[in-house]
């Protein structure tokens, strides 16, 4: 894969590290609803060396023309930037008995990595057939935890998806996504009035690992609850690509509400 863009000859940069901002490896999962091909390629340009990923989501993607898809894709792989789809096309692909057929498809256009999941309908698949499918195609495969429309998380319900989210993990899939929908609302780890469940976060990052979790932050409270909780190192998905640049800004405490934050803001000059 293409090496990205990197900051560290550039004026921006070097003033940057005087005031003691830290270099920090990709740990934001941008969102693609359907942007057109030139401005997903602007972004990329703009903002590719912050993405761990580009995710295209839900199944925008198979009703788009298929050139602007594969457009998309050849411009995330020419940045350096690895392209993950979103786990409704996998859940409907299993409904009806198609998931051979849909790897082809994503592993034939060129995406990276897919999503599994459950959110909303009930495929009862083996988790090591689904990554031996995947990685005989080149495909790696993630798996999103949490149902898209039974509400926040109950305590039941969280060591469900503790269980759930082990067993993908141990079948060799390479993280777990955390569901929080487009709203980060009465779903997942968020209450009605969009607040996180501080403990049930807790309890995921302590059995897994952060490194292991991504959180789905749909908009700027979730976004920022995440990273003023866990800090910087914490990986989010779902942002959208003109949100790219803010996420990160209070990521490295450059943001004025983040810089309030120790956990956030730059060390100053050494």
């Amino acid at each position: 894969m293409p090496q990205r863009p990197t900051p560290e000859a550039s004026s921006t940069w070097r003033y940057l590290e005087a005031i003691g901002v830290s270099q920090l490896p990709p740990r934001c999962v941008a969102f693609d609803p359907g942007y057109d091909p030139a401005t997903v390629e602007s972004h990329l340009e703009q903002s590719g060396h912050l993405m761990s990923s580009l995710k295209l989501s839900m199944a925008c993607w198979q009703v788009a023309v298929e050139s602007a898809t594969r457009r998309k894709i050849a411009a995330a792989k020419k940045m350096g930037v690895p392209i993950s789809t979103g786990g409704g096309p996998f859940e409907v692909a299993a409904h009806f008995s198609k998931v051979d057929e849909y790897l082809d498809l994503c592993a034939e256009l060129g995406v990276t990595r897919i999503e599994a999941g459950e959110g909303f309908i009930k495929t009862g698949l083996d988790p090591s057939a689904i990554v031996a499918l995947a990685q005989s195609r080149g495909l790696e495969v993630q798996y999103e935890v949490g149902e898209k429309h039974s509400g926040a998380l109950t305590p039941e319900g969280l060591q469900e998806v503790i269980e759930i989210g082990r067993s993908w993990l141990d079948a060799g899939a390479k993280q777990l996504v955390v569901e929080a929908r487009e709203s980060a609302s009465n779903v997942g780890l968020f209450d009605a009035q969009g607040s996180l469940n501080l403990g049930a976060a807790d309890r995921l990052a302590e059995t897994f690992g952060l490194s292991a979790l991504v959180f789905e932050a749909p908009n700027k409270p979730s976004q920022f609850a995440f990273m003023r909780h866990f800090g910087p190192e914490v990986e989010l998905c779902n942002v959208r690509l003109e949100e790219v640049l803010r996420v990160e800004i209070y990521r490295r405490g450059l943001h004025s509400d983040a810089f309030q934050h120790e956990v956030l803001r730059p060390r100053g000059p050494k």
